[in-house]
C-alpha cells in the first residue's frame, strides 16, 4: 500500500470526503499528519464519516464543512469562509463528482448535473481559494479526473446537453473538463512563475458509490441501489484506487502538470500516465474551456488575484 509523505502542518481541502476516495484520502492524509477540512453536501454524512475516522484514529484532525458543488452559491461560501478568516490553506483535493444519472438534472445554476458538479463547481472552487493557496510555502491542487475522458470530448456548442442527453459521455466530457483544468493551471503557473503545483488523477475502476449514486438519484428512498461490490472488468478497492489521487496531491516526485492513474488502466499500483488524445485535441482547448468556466461560473481573473495575493505575502 501505498504510503503518504509527511504532511505535519499543511492544511487540506478534500472535497467528497464523506465516502469513496475522498474519505480515503481524507483517511490518510489526516493519518500522514495534516489538517484535513472534509468538504462534503451533507454535514450528517460528513459527520458520519469523521466519526469513522476518529474511532481508527482519534488524533486525527478532521473538521466537516458544508459545499455543494452544484450550487455555485454554496462554492463561494465555503470559499470565503477560509479566505475572509484568513485561514491557511496547502491543498485542495478535486474529488467530489457524480456520474451518469439516467435522465437530464440540472444544478441550482441550471447546468447539466455532472458538468456543474463536476468541472464548474471545482473550476470555480479552485479560482476562488488560489489567492490562499499561494501563500502557502508549497502549494497544491490536485484534481481527480477519470479513464472515460479518454471518450470525452467538449462540446462548446451544447455543453450543457440540452439537444441530446447522453449520460455516459456526459460524464466524460465533464472528466475531460477535469483534465483540462488541471492542465491549464499547471500552464498558468508555470508562466506566471507561482510556486503551485498542478497535478491530476484518475482512479481506474474502483468500487465506489460513484456508480450508483448518480442512478439513485432518480429513485425513490425504497428503490436505492448499494454500492457496486462485483465487476466483470478488472476493479480494486477504494484503499487502492485512492493512491494515484493521494499521489497527485502529496508526494514530492509528482511533477507539474502530471496525470497519474493505475499502472494498468483499470487497477494496479500508481503510475504516470500520458496524457489522452481527447485533451490534445487543440492546442488551445484548454484555454478556450478556461474563459468558458470563467464566463458562466462569474469567477474572478485568477492572474489578478494570484498577482494581488503574491504582493502581500512577498
Amino acid at each position: 500500500m501505498y504510503r503518504v509523505p509527511p504532511q505535519t502542518g499543511r492544511r487540506v481541502v478534500v472535497t467528497g470526503a464523506n465516502s469513496g476516495t475522498g474519505k480515503e484520502a481524507a483517511r490518510r492524509l489526516a493519518g500522514a499528519g495534516a489538517s484535513v477540512v472534509m468538504a462534503v453536501r451533507s454535514l450528517e454524512k460528513g459527520e458520519q464519516a469523521r466519526a469513522d475516522l476518529l474511532s481508527a484514529n482519534p488524533a486525527a484532525r478532521l473538521e466537516v464543512r458544508r459545499l455543494d458543488l452544484a450550487d455555485l452559491s454554496s462554492v463561494r461560501a465555503f470559499a470565503a469562509e477560509i479566505v475572509d478568516r484568513g485561514e491557511p490553506l496547502d491543498t485542495l483535493v478535486n474529488n467530489a463528482g457524480v456520474m451518469t444519472p439516467p435522465k437530464r438534472l440540472e444544478t441550482a445554476d441550471g447546468f447539466e448535473l455532472q458538468f456543474g458538479t463536476n468541472f464548474l463547481g471545482p473550476f470555480l472552487l479552485t479560482s476562488l481559494l488560489l489567492p490562499r493557496l499561494l501563500e502557502s510555502e508549497a502549494p497544491r491542487v490536485a484534481t481527480m479526473s477519470s479513464g472515460t475522458a479518454n471518450s470525452g470530448r467538449i462540446r462548446f456548442d451544447d455543453l450543457q446537453w440540452r439537444q441530446s442527453y447522453r449520460p455516459y459521455f456526459a460524464y466524460a466530457q465533464s472528466k475531460l473538463g477535469n483534465l483540462l483544468m488541471g492542465i491549464r493551471l499547471a500552464a498558468l503557473a508555470e508562466r506566471n512563475g507561482w510556486p503551485l503545483l498542478s497535478t491530476i488523477a484518475h482512479p481506474g475502476y474502483t468500487r465506489t458509490n460513484l456508480q450508483t449514486a448518480g442512478g439513485n438519484l432518480v429513485r425513490s428512498a425504497d428503490a436505492q441501489r448499494p454500492p457496486i461490490r462485483r465487476t466483470l472488468l478488472p476493479s480494486q478497492t477504494v484503499e487502492q484506487g485512492a493512491e494515484p489521487l493521494l499521489f497527485a496531491a502529496a508526494d514530492p516526485a509528482a511533477l507539474q502538470g502530471a496525470y497519474y492513474g493505475p499502472r494498468n488502466a483499470l487497477t494496479g499500483p500508481t503510475k504516470r500516465t500520458g496524457i489522452p488524445r481527447s485533451a490534445r485535441r487543440g492546442p488551445d482547448t484548454a484555454e478556450v474551456l478556461w474563459a468558458v468556466a470563467r464566463e458562466l461560473t462569474d469567477a474572478p481573473d485568477v492572474t489578478r488575484l494570484a498577482a494581488r495575493a503574491r504582493s502581500v505575502t512577498v
